[in-house]
């Protein structure tokens, strides 16, 4: 795992995508360093248009600018799910160790079902999200008035 910081997309009207980052925020234990915007934010619709390939997912990616002469690496669907579990750390990244073991073309599968399910997973319309001012102080364009 790099410690470039690194970006987490999510769906910001998806309640399954904002209890996913609630998950995140309360598993961390290592470090704290990823930062988290909504596919929504100016930030999200800015990566999206740098990134043509990245216009129709709609659930989650894992960014890690370019920095000291490393590329930007830009992660979606099983393979975003794994990196973030890899950042957790402990038994989530002997998860994230595991998972990847299963071929991709699978494990996409199982994330492209979940995904197109997982409005009724948890129900419709966004979860609220109610960070520290820790935490929200890593959110890119956070809403103050959510």
């Amino acid at each position: 795992m790099t410690d470039r910081v690194a970006v987490l997309l999510f769906d910001g009207t998806c309640g399954f995508c904002a209890r996913s980052v609630q998950f995140v925020l309360a598993h961390e234990t290592r470090r704290q360093t990823l930062h988290f915007a909504s596919l929504q934010s100016e930030y999200g619709t800015e990566l999206r248009r740098n990134h043509p390939e990245l216009e129709r997912v709609d659930s989650v990616i894992w960014l890690e600018p370019a920095e000291a002469g490393r590329p930007e690496a830009v992660l979606v669907r099983s393979a975003a799910v794994f990196r973030v579990l890899h950042y957790l750390g402990g038994v989530w990244s002997a998860l994230a160790t595991l998972g990847r073991l299963v071929p991709r073309v699978i494990r996409d599968a199982v994330y492209d079902l979940v995904a197109r399910h997982r409005q009724r997973l948890v129900g419709s319309g966004p979860s609220c999200l109610l960070p520290s001012p820790e935490q929200r102080a890593r959110f890119i364009e956070w809403d103050t008035a959510a």
